[in-house]
Formats: structure tokens, C-alpha cells, sequence
């Protein structure tokens, strides 16, 4: 059977940051359904709401083909499947993979002759071939690239970020024979606007995707330790930054916490594969081990000015402005800022933490965090600004030094604040 385009149904497997803005755009011109396992989640959609504010009630409204379920019945009529679930890592930082495993095996109960199936979500190069695909084969008894195909496009969404949507960002297709190849090129082009590439097989389209965020993490620990070295020569690292940023091709990279649903997590994919098959990348893991222990500088630099400045450590007060992975998004997935409150504890210390954009629930439930409605007036020994959202650039000296006792120390980790008004910055 050849594939066209005009007979597609697709269905979109899991409905998250990724799996939602993608949904959205499909529906705008094929019959699509957008397939969650939460159910809340299929509830919320059907009346025009995003909690993720990836999509506003305007851009639902405006997917004219969509349906949303999760009913996994809902799925026997598509034809091309495409798989968004996460990719977590474990304690232990190895890959967990039993997302993309219950989605394969769901998918074997639903899948026909001929059908396609789609995965966006990051793995090592060869996951999708030696792990995901043979699930579909043991439980439908239908045999990869005979009867089934498949093919790796990986995600490249930026949540929170308004200007750089699923269309217009470059997608990276494969398939897994030259015409599955051609068609899954040919499905994306047809709704991306900037365009697609078309990689020579889906084990490059997964080689991709992982180094592009395991280049941003080298870069990014690089410069946290030259935060590290600059703190210690009493250097202002931004100052430093700023004088190296007028050559032309010097990149512009700031320190900070490294966590979110990629950059943190993704290394540990490649390494993992790189591990498997003998080899141990030192550089890689270095920088995975920079960025990691950035959480506990922060607390150390911290703790040793309230200490210069006579503010007793254990019990003092601080406010954590930000909980969120990023500035202007309530996406908490893997958030470093959390490594930060745990160190403060070890201090025994009086932890407020104030975000607008965190759903209190969600901060409980996945991290056990309380949410204030509101930072309380001349209360902190000290605040850390942990996240750069607009509300918190918006206040003034004043504002901050309103919430402050007389003797304090104000961390500004993002570069946000004036330097004048900052008593440490990273």
C-alpha cells in the first residue's frame, strides 16, 4: 500500500508540552486525536483550557479536526501514530524508558497492517529500533517494516516561549525505509512552515536531537565554572561575559541552574549508550557533574555572606523567588531550584518559596514544596532570586527591600536585578 497524505488519521500519543502545540497544528487539516492516559488532562482540553499555556483558547478553537481521549479505542481508526510521552531519567540518572514501552505496547493493540508509527521523544541513538519498535512486534505479531513501519522526528519545543513555535522551527524527519522516509518528511512539511530535514536514517535523527542539548549543557557548565573561578578571584563574572561578548564569535551563554525536561536530562541518554557499548565519556559527564552541583554552590556562597555578616544560619529566613525550570512558563519538570531548597534545609533554615506561575498543587505533589500566595513584609534574612519571570524583574529596590529585615543578603542568580542592589551574583 502506498502512504498519501490525503488518507492520513493521525493520533497523538501523550498531550504534554511536546505532544499538545503538535496535536493542535495536525488538527488544523488532518483528523487527529490527541491521546492522553490522564484523563483529567482529556477533560481539560475538551473545554478549551491548557494548563501547560502552550496553546491558548483561540488556538484550540481554531483545530477544526481534533478530537481528545483517552480511550485507547479512540485510536483504532488512525493509521499514523506519533508518540510524545516523556523520557525521564531514574535516581540513578539512567534513562527510563517505561513511558516509551507502555506506549509501544498500548499501540500494538490498536495498530493495522501497514500503519506508521512516529516517535518524537528523546532517546539514544537506536532506542527507537531496539526498544521500542520490538514491543509493538512481540504484542501485535506484526513484523517491523513488513507490515509496520516507522519513523524518528524529535521534538524541539522551548516551553514558554512564544516566538519560536512547533511550525516555525526547523523539524528533523526520518523513516524507516526511503519511502516511510519521504512521506513522514512530506506529513511535517505540510503543517511546518520553516521547513523540514530529512536525515539519512532515524538512528541520526536520534544522534541529533541528543547532542543539541548536550552541546548547550558543556557550554553552559563551562561557564558556571568560570563563575566558580571569577567568584574566587572576586571577579564579576556577567562584567567578564559582557567584555568577551564584543568578538564576533564569542557565544553568549550565562551561568545558572541547568534543569528543565532536556539539557539536564538529555546527556545522560548519550552517555548511557556511550557506557553501554565501552566507552565512558569524561566530558560529557563532567559538565553533567558542573551543572548538577550548582545547587549547593549557590546555598555555600550564600550561607558564607549571611556568615560575614553576622545573620545566624540556622533558623533565619529565606525567600526563594521562582520555582520553575524558566523565567515565564509554570513547567516544574526537573527544576534545579529544588536542589537549592534541599541544601537550605541542611542548614536549617526557614524556606519561603514564591512563584505566580507554579500551580500549588502540581509544586506539592511532585516536589512536596508549599507555595506562598505571598512573600510576607520584613520577614527574610535573605532572598535568592532563582528565576528571572517578569513580575520579579518588574519590582523596584524598594519593593525587594521591603520584604527584608534590616541586616540581609539579596542573591541575584539571574542577572536581573541592578548590581548596586545585589549582594552576591553567580
Amino acid at each position: 500500500m502506498s502512504h498519501t497524505l490525503d488518507q492520513t488519521k493521525i493520533a497523538i500519543i501523550g498531550l504534554g508540552y511536546v505532544g499538545l502545540p503538535l496535536a493542535v497544528e495536525f488538527g488544523k487539516k488532518y483528523p487527529t486525536v490527541g491521546f492522553d492516559i490522564n484523563q483529567p488532562r482529556i477533560e481539560e482540553l475538551k473545554a478549551g483550557n491548557d494548563f501547560t499555556l502552550e496553546v491558548s483558547a483561540e488556538e484550540l478553537a481554531d483545530s477544526e479536526f481534533i478530537s481528545y481521549s483517552c480511550d485507547v479505542t479512540a485510536l483504532k481508526e488512525c493509521n499514523v501514530y506519533i508518540v510524545t510521552v516523556p523520557t525521564p531519567i531514574d535516581k540513578h540518572k539512567q534513562p527510563d524508558l517505561t513511558p516509551l514501552v507502555k506506549a509501544s505496547q498500548m499501540l500494538a493493540k490498536v495498530i493495522n497492517n501497514d500503519d506508521i508509527v512516529i516517535y518524537e521523544s528523546t532517546v539514544y541513538p537506536g532506542a527507537t529500533e531496539e526498544v521500542c519498535l520490538p514491543e509493538i512486534e512481540k504484542a501485535s505479531g506484526l513484523v517491523f517494516n513488513q507490515d509496520f513501519f516507522a519513523g524518528y522526528s524529535p521534538e524541539r519545543i522551548n516551553p514558554g516561549d512564544k516566538e519560536h513555535r512547533v511550525t516555525n522551527i526547523l523539524k528533523v524527519t526520518s523513516g524507516s525505509t526511503t519511502d516511510i522516509a519521504q512521506f513522514v518528511d512530506d506529513l511535517y512539511g505540510s503543517i511546518i512552515t520553516a521547513g523540514t530535514y530529512m536525515a539519512s536514517s532515524i538512528k541520526v535523527a536520534e544522534a541529533a536531537k541528543v547532542i543539541e542539548n548536550t552541546q548547550r549543557d558543556l557550554n553552559i557548565a563551562l561557564i558556571n565554572e568560570l563563575a566558580v573561578i571569577f567568584n574566587k578571584l572576586d571577579i564579576d563574572t556577567e562584567e567578564v561575559l559582557k567584555a568577551a561578548g564584543t568578538k564576533w564569535n564569542f557565544l553568549p551563554f550565562r551561568p545558572g541552574l541547568v534543569g528543565g525536561h532536556c539539557i539536564g536530562v538529555d546527556p545522560y541518554y548519550l552517555t548511557h549508550k556511550a557506557q553501554s557499548i565501552g566507552y565512558n565519556p569524561e566530558v560529557i559527564l563532567a559538565g553533567r557533574r558542573i551543572n548538577d552541583g550548582m545547587g549547593a554552590y549557590v546555598v555555600a556562597q550564600l550561607t558564607k555572606e549571611m556568615i560575614k555578616r553576622k545573620i545566624q544560619v540556622n533558623d533565619a529566613n529565606v525567600l526563594v523567588m521562582g520555582l520553575t525550570f524558566k523565567e515565564n512558563c509554570p513547567d516544574v519538570r526537573n527544576t534545579k531550584v529544588v536542589d537549592i531548597l534541599t541544601e537550605l534545609e541542611e542548614y536549617h533554615i526557614n524556606v519561603d518559596v514564591y512563584d505566580p506561575w507554579v500551580n500549588p498543587v502540581e509544586a506539592k505533589h511532585e516536589y512536596g514544596v508549599d507555595i506562598i500566595s505571598a512573600p510576607k513584609s520584613e520577614n527574610y534574612d535573605a532572598v535568592i532570586f532563582a528565576v528571572a519571570h517578569h513580575q520579579f524583574k518588574a519590582l523596584s529596590g524598594d519593593d525587594i527591600k521591603s520584604l527584608l529585615k534590616t541586616d540581609h543578603v539579596i542573591y541575584d542568580l539571574k542577572y536581573m536585578l541592578d548590581p548596586k542592589l545585589s549582594d552576591i551574583r553567580l
